[in-house]
């Protein structure tokens, strides 16, 4: 039984990557929890710097989850710590289990040409063109990652390690990010986020996004690498 005073501060939904990753797993888990969103588009935020968020996460950034006064402020630990309350969010076989953490480490650590060219939108679609070497090769890799533990355990179901687990968390805003800017992947791969997007936690994620008005987050609004076709 998880306290009423357990509250998940996250970022704007639409472009907050990091803060979709614990959501996903805390409502897999059926972990309780409160959410209070914190608007990241202010003085500081590239630097860590937004005051609402320093009295709240020590490293000044979202997500942060509070459990009766106490904090833990990332995305990772966050789903670890989920995954003792609910162990089947990691896969039971323990090799599956540290491939699965391994994927998991590599998204939370790398690709930041990807990140940095594809930023998450979902709202936003349109056309990507001109990508540097350095952002190809991050999809490409990803898409490697992704065919690598679909040949291995599709015989176990439709996610990365065939039951859904943190790794499906950890690559749900990629996914978002490749249909935003129409990245063409293999078709193991682009069947694989076509499952993360049929989600229904995710698609309650998206909702929220799509329900509340638009309100453009400066240097993140637009796709700076080709043809815009949002509607």
């Amino acid at each position: 039984m998880i306290s009423k005073q357990t509250t998940l501060y996250i970022g704007n939904r639409n472009y907050s990557s990091w803060s979709l990753r614990p959501w996903l797993v805390l409502k897999w888990a059926r972990i309780a929890f409160a959410e209070q969103l914190i608007e990241l588009d202010q003085a500081g935020y590239t630097e860590g710097g937004i005051a609402e968020i320093l009295a709240l996460s020590p490293n000044g950034k979202v997500p942060a989850l509070h459990i009766s006064g106490r904090v833990i402020w990332d995305s990772l630990a966050i789903s670890e710590w989920a995954a003792e309350r609910d162990p089947t969010l990691w896969p039971a076989d323990a090799w599956a289990r540290a491939h699965a953490r391994s994927v998991c480490a590599e998204m939370h650590s790398g690709f930041a040409n990807l990140r940095n060219d594809l930023t998450m939108n979902i709202r936003r679609r349109c056309q990507a063109s001109a990508l540097s070497a350095a952002t190809e090769r991050d999809i490409a890799r990803v898409d490697q990652l992704i065919n690598q533990a679909r040949q291995s355990y599709q015989s176990q179901g439709p996610h990365l390690f065939g039951r859904r687990s943190i790794a499906d968390a950890f690559y749900t805003p990629v996914a978002t990010r490749f249909r935003t800017y129409g990245i063409k992947l293999s078709d193991t791969a682009q069947a694989y986020c076509e499952v993360l997007l049929k989600d229904p936690a995710f698609l309650l994620w998206e909702r929220e996004v799509l329900r509340v008005p638009h309100v453009p987050f400066r240097d993140f609004d637009q796709c700076y690498l080709g043809t815009d076709r949002s509607p």
